[in-house]
């Protein structure tokens, strides 16, 4: 698990950029995408389907904003909630596993798995701060999970910072595999 804070600006691209790039990437490498998401109540989905041509590589996904529905509709263990809270690094690793499971078609696996979760505010939730935000990617050679990012600013500003993030961190680990 990798720890960054605070959040560093990597370029001028915007989130439409980082999900154009990544869409045609996943295009190139034939693989799919699954999306779990709770503190950016789908603005992951939304960024990748604002992209011309997303649905040959975006399944779906699931906005798992009440804790309950982590473990009801993606499987993270309750117990680990019940411990840690939500926002923790294995929860975005299981919602991130449970999203790429949940979105698998007729036996054909989705390649990967984005899990967010985090406090966007006004207020600390979990006894955990405003900003902190774990970001979790299943593929095919496992989970990961980075974080805590303590982002800074208002409540879009964390929610944006984490859509950024994921996507990003999703495009600098999509292989692309040449076509037969």
């Amino acid at each position: 698990m990798e720890s960054v804070s605070p959040k560093v600006q990597r370029s001028t691209e915007t989130v439409y950029d980082i999900a154009s790039d990544l869409v045609k990437k996943l295009k190139d490498a034939g693989q799919t995408l699954g999306v779990a998401e709770s503190l950016t109540a789908g603005g992951v989905m939304a960024a990748i389907t604002s992209v011309s041509g997303a649905s040959t590589v975006f399944r779906g996904g699931v906005v798992s904003y009440a804790t309950p529905l982590k473990e009801k509709l993606l499987g993270v263990d309750g117990g680990l909630i019940a411990l840690e809270g939500a926002i923790h690094a294995d929860v975005a690793k299981q919602m991130a596993e449970g999203a790429r499971r949940i979105t698998n078609i007729d036996g054909d696996e989705t390649t990967w798995g984005i899990g967010t979760t985090g406090v966007a505010g006004p207020g600390t939730q979990d006894n955990k701060p405003v900003g902190m935000v774990y970001i979790g990617i299943a593929g095919p050679s496992g989970t990961r999970a980075w974080g805590p990012f303590n982002f800074p600013g208002a409540r879009e500003q964390i929610r944006e910072a984490t859509i950024i993030e994921a996507l990003h961190r999703l495009r600098e680990l999509v292989s692309v595999i040449p076509h037969d």
